[in-house]
């Protein structure tokens, strides 16, 4: 099907372009969030009328997008889970939680505009780009830690995971040299 896209959509089209896609999804996605319209005579006539006004909601829209990118561009988010002595969760952190908690921090987010390719199921610093508009991404970090002093850790750059380990080699001069202090050489 072809259809006149409204807006810019990624990896499809600048605003005003006519492009081939699939009919599915131009059915339940394009058309009904009012992104594109059929490219019949009719529409292309109507969009080409209103073409000017689309582009300043659109310009006005973008630079809105801007100016929240400014606030949130590089702020770094606290998620508190709880996670395994290796920092594995035991849950995970989702687009979901990223956006409520870009929300509690007073930018309000919808998951939608937030780019989690894959849940976050380790403890640490993860970069999460966040899409305000198509035209507009920035980037915020997401601090996962076990506690708000363990955070603030992370933040220094301290490893949590980090843990002193003996190796067997070290366990057999201990060994060794607790005997000989004992005086039982055998």
């Amino acid at each position: 099907m072809e259809v006149i896209l409204l807006e810019r959509v990624a990896k499809l089209g600048q605003m005003g372009e006519v492009v081939r896609v699939r009919d599915g999804f131009a059915r339940n996605y394009l058309l009904p969030r009012g992104k594109a319209l059929r490219a019949t005579d009719a529409n292309k006539k109507r969009f080409e009328g209103e073409r000017a006004q689309l582009e300043a909601r659109n310009l006005e829209a973008k630079a809105e997008a801007e100016k929240v990118g400014g606030k949130l561009d590089g702020k770094t988010y606290v998620i508190i889970r709880q996670a395994g002595e290796t920092g594995q969760l035991y849950g995970s952190v989702s687009s979901r939680d990223i956006a409520d908690a870009i929300t509690a921090g007073g930018v309000s987010v919808n998951r939608q505009q937030v780019i989690a390719l894959h849940p976050i199921k380790t403890l640490g610093l993860h970069g999460v780009p966040v899409r305000l508009h198509p035209e507009v991404e920035v980037s915020v970090t997401i601090n996962v830690a076990r506690s708000a002093e363990e955070a603030e850790r992370q933040e220094r750059g301290e490893s949590i995971t980090a843990r002193e380990e003996t190796s067997m080699d070290d366990l057999g001069l201990e060994v060794g040299a607790a005997l000989a202090e004992a005086g039982g050489d055998e």
